[in-house]
């Protein structure tokens, strides 16, 4: 169990570093991706497609009912959420709540864990999503990653992304 718990993390980690070199190349950060709809309207129920953009697939989910935009990040083992966009939905950590180390282009830090109730983007709901919470200066984007992600089919073709349940 420890040993899938230490690749989750490093996985996450890993996925954190590549949206921090991402940042700082300018392709997008968070105060240039204002949260806007970016998945079409689905062709069949329950199917979402999301156009890339800079190269990147975002898009913009209901979390417990409330707006929040995502990177897609295939490489996150979680879903990550900036704190200050955690707080937005209710979730207030407690400090002693963050115990998951992490390491990022930033520096080292400390996540923590929590579950959202639900994650839904356009006819797609996925309940009981785990996800992690980084301070504000860890994480330039949210997250959307297979915590969320392997819970739906996916396809990724001709800078689309198919999401399917």
């Amino acid at each position: 169990m420890s040993r899938f718990f230490f690749v989750a993390v490093a996985l996450t980690v890993g996925s954190l570093f590549a949206v921090s070199m991402i940042e700082e190349s300018g392709v997008m950060t968070a105060s240039k991706a204002p949260a806007r709809p970016v998945a079409r309207k689905p062709v069949d129920p329950g199917t979402v497609t999301i156009a890339a953009r800079n190269g990147h697939y975002t898009t913009d989910a209901l979390v417990d009912g409330r707006e929040i935009a995502f990177m897609v990040d295939t490489g996150a083992t979680l879903v990550a959420l900036r704190e200050s966009d955690a707080a937005d939905l209710g979730y207030r950590p407690r400090e002693q709540d963050y115990n998951v180390k992490i390491s990022t282009a930033n520096g080292e830090g400390r996540a923590a864990r929590i579950e959202l109730g639900t994650v839904e983007i356009g006819d797609i709901t996925v309940r009981n999503v785990r996800a992690l919470v980084l301070r504000d200066d860890a994480l330039g984007v949210n997250l959307l990653g297979m915590s969320f992600l392997s819970r739906v089919r996916w396809t990724q073709e001709r800078g689309e992304l198919v999401l399917e349940q």
